[in-house]
């Protein structure tokens, strides 16, 4: 257990001395402030909020199960989840679905994941950390910044108006879509090829499937982009719809009723809502997915949605965030006991940051594609193509299952089929590069 962070009062309210400073008590931070602290260093993580709080982004992968177990919080998800077997994929224009089993990708050992309240799995995590040893502060906005040399001063303002400072060795920025750092140091970039949207609220009362199918997470193409439907263990569903920004701004009406005519316009979904209830207010953001141009300082790391954010529909952001929250762990500790390694462990920090968000963007980018949404509805399994996709699905992209060779020849096919049917492809590619520029255009159907 690290010894007590020393205190000493200071101008301007109390300042402090510790090795790590986490802005961000969700999947990220927590992940961090759980693994430092377990190491012995002295942690102190910082939380705007007060858990329990509501976050969306309820989904988790395969890959998240063991990151979980290192963490030792594998039995909480599992009580408080609802399991997720598999993703289905729908069109509503021919009425076509296919499902994804997480069992028939490459890596047997990961066949399922889990769908969670986050307001429940992030004060799960945060607490874990703090029993780890981190100090836990929350109703704590970080508010400045001074990097120093070596280390950073942190400066942070209590719910109460209090201020107070920690001066430490690194500081770790998983402060999700606030992009603290990001914004401070003018890094941050809107992703112009996914420029898009979302809604989104809870119902009661949604038509679930049977049997190990009941927690499938099911995504619904549309004409104007794709909508979510996520089964909680609660009974309550989130039901999402990720647009383009022309359909956004052609909202004329309050924003439940347009999200409601959303629904409406996707009839399978539709009708799996039919005698359910909107139980939460429907809420709407914006600016969707953009990047950072650096993942890390001498003395700084960025973490998961502080870095990056993609579009959700491979429902990649806790994975993301939890892996880079490890890695930004591991990180730290090569550079605070092994300094002649810093390099090579900054530099493999920023190449597993990098590598999610690479991989997934290059579906996401192309996944309301017409060519895309054929890959997905009618998937073969040559030469094992199906089962490296199914990893993706699983998030399995960082350890050692050899898949790549077989996305290789996945991402060949896609241009082969785009090839052979050039005028779709084009008309495609038109709309969506319209849809991007002047957000007036409807978005093709295929």
């Amino acid at each position: 257990m690290p010894e007590p962070i020393s205190q000493t009062n200071a101008p301007g309210g109390k300042s402090a001395r510790c090795d790590v400073v986490v802005i961000g008590g969700g999947p990220g931070g927590s992940t961090a402030a759980s693994l430092l602290a377990e190491k012995g260093y002295r942690v102190v993580l910082l939380e705007k909020a007060h858990h329990p709080r509501f976050h969306i982004g309820e989904s988790l992968l395969p890959a998240n199960l063991p990151i979980m177990e290192r963490l030792g919080v594998a039995a909480q998800v599992h009580a408080m989840g609802m399991e997720k077997w598999a993703a289905e994929f729908v069109s509503h224009w021919d009425g076509r679905r296919q499902e994804f089993q997480f069992a028939r990708g490459w890596d047997k050992t990961l066949p399922l994941a889990y769908h969670v309240r986050r307001s429940e799995f992030d004060a799960m995590l945060c607490k874990r950390a703090a029993q780890l040893g981190a100090e836990v502060i929350e109703g704590c906005r970080v508010r400045d910044v001074d990097f120093l040399s070596p280390g950073v001063c942190v400066h942070a303002e209590y719910d109460d108006g209090r201020t107070a400072s920690w001066t430490a060795d690194y500081l770790v920025d998983a402060s999700g879509r606030d992009t603290f750092l990001g914004n401070r140091l003018q890094t941050k970039r809107r992703d112009r090829k996914h420029n898009s949207a979302a809604l989104y609220a809870h119902f009661a009362g949604a038509r679930r499937d049977c049997g190990k199918s009941e927690g499938n997470v099911t995504i619904y193409w549309f004409d104007h982009g794709w909508l979510w439907f996520i089964p909680l263990a609660d009974g309550a569903t989130s039901i999402g719809a990720v647009a383009w920004p022309y359909y956004m701004k052609s909202r004329s009406v309050p924003l439940r009723e347009f999200f409601l005519a959303t629904i409406a316009l996707c009839p399978p979904l539709a009708e799996r809502l039919s005698a359910a209830t909107l139980v939460s207010e429907v809420e709407a953001t914006g600016n969707y997915s953009y990047a950072c141009d650096r993942s890390h300082g001498a003395n700084y790391f960025l973490v998961g949605d502080a870095y990056s954010f993609i579009d959700p529909v491979f429902s990649s952001g806790v994975m993301l965030a939890m892996n880079g929250g490890m890695a930004a762990a591991d990180a730290i500790h090569t550079c605070r006991t092994l300094p002649s390694r810093s390099r090579s462990a900054l530099k493999r920090f920023d190449r597993i940051s990098r590598h999610g968000p690479k991989q997934f963007s290059w579906f996401i980018h192309r996944v309301s594609n017409p060519t895309m949404r054929e890959l997905f509805l009618d998937p073969s399994n040559v030469l094992r193509m199906e089962e490296a996709l199914m990893s993706v699905l699983a998030g399995d992209i960082f350890g050692r299952t050899p898949i790549w060779g077989r996305l290789r020849l996945f991402k060949a096919l896609y241009y082969a089929i785009s090839l052979a049917n050039p005028k779709r492809s084009l008309k495609a590619w038109r709309s969506r590069t319209a849809n991007i520029r002047s957000g007036t255009e409807r978005v093709t159907s295929g």
